[in-house]
């Protein structure tokens, strides 16, 4: 079984979190967010540690972008997250006027030029890391107050380290339904055998059992969806398959992907049929479902509603 994240992008309009292991990962998915940004001569807002900003500065040299000269034509604008979240405290808590008077006067002035503005911001990351999580989850309600008014993409971050404690679950899990997507997927690869939905079933559980997706959905649920796609696989399908589990929303999408392009069928199982039943119950459960076709194969997929936060 080999497990990878892929690259992730923020769109026009879209507030994403990323959940990240290490600096590198962060520097090498948030690099061609704000290169492409820059190389399409819009804008790039980062507000980051010290650290993060020389790493993103490395990624963006490594990509052939010159830095330097997007910082003298305002493409790209850098603020370190310390000082700009202390502009806007007041009595230790994040004031709304002052993120308005800060951030929102910043984006207003940006939006002006008719640029579309691509914003990296872990100022919520650095209050999580104090202990201050309701002030994360609050500054992150401001950031979405705040595209109400104006466009923009956002790209949020916070290590997965500091967001593991079980005391913070529903916080964390606020914090994924106040975003529109969460870049944390995970995919692994297993064989076509009689064993491979019993493995699927064991790396959803993993994945599912960890912060970000630490109870977010019901997993009895989960657990059904891939062991019928998977069986499936196996089954009909008779090829290696691979398994990944994404954030979409407010949903989490399970896919299950082979290399038989035949699209599975929704059959009426007898009453006393030991199988048959696979997509109808995978239909009972999520929100949505359905087949994708791929070169040399087809991905079978389905949501699955997160649980109403606590």
């Amino acid at each position: 079984m080999a497990a990878q994240t892929p690259e992730m992008m923020a769109g026009t309009g879209e507030h994403v979190v990323q959940f990240y292991d290490d600096d590198r990962e962060l520097a090498q998915t948030v690099g061609p967010y704000l290169a492409r940004a820059v190389r399409d001569r819009e804008v790039a807002v980062v507000i980051a540690t010290p650290e993060h900003r020389a790493a993103f500065q490395a990624e963006l040299a490594a990509a052939n972008v010159d830095a330097a000269n997007a910082e003298l034509d305002g493409t790209l604008i850098w603020l370190d997250a310390e000082q700009t979240l202390a502009r806007m405290m007041r009595s230790g808590r994040v004031n709304p006027k002052l993120f308005q008077d800060v951030i929102g006067g910043l984006l207003d002035k940006l939006s002006r030029t008719g640029r579309e503005i691509n914003a990296y911001g872990e100022m919520v990351a650095l209050l999580w890391d104090k202990g201050d999580v309701l002030g994360a989850v609050e500054l992150e309600k401001l950031w979405n107050a705040l595209a109400a008014e104006l466009t923009f993409s956002l790209w949020c971050a916070y290590h997965g380290d500091s967001v593991s404690p079980h005391e913070n679950a529903d916080e964390l899990h606020e914090v994924c339904h106040l975003h529109t997507s969460v870049m944390a997927e995970a995919t692994a690869s297993f064989a076509a055998g009689a064993d491979g939905p019993l493995a699927a079933r064991r790396f959803v559980k993993s994945v599912l059992g960890r912060p970000p997706y630490l109870g977010l959905v019901a997993p009895a649920d989960a657990q059904l969806v891939v062991s019928e796609l998977a069986t499936n696989a196996v089954i009909h399908g008779g090829t290696p398959f691979s398994v990944s589990v994404s954030c979409l929303g407010s949903t989490i999408r399970i896919a299950v992907r082979d290399r038989n392009e035949t699209p599975p069928i929704v059959r009426d199982a007898a009453p006393d049929s030991r199988s048959g039943r696979g997509l109808r119950l995978v239909d009972a459960v999520a929100d949505d479902w359905g087949v994708d076709a791929n070169p040399g194969g087809k991905t079978v997929w389905a949501d699955l509603p997160f649980r109403a936060a606590a």
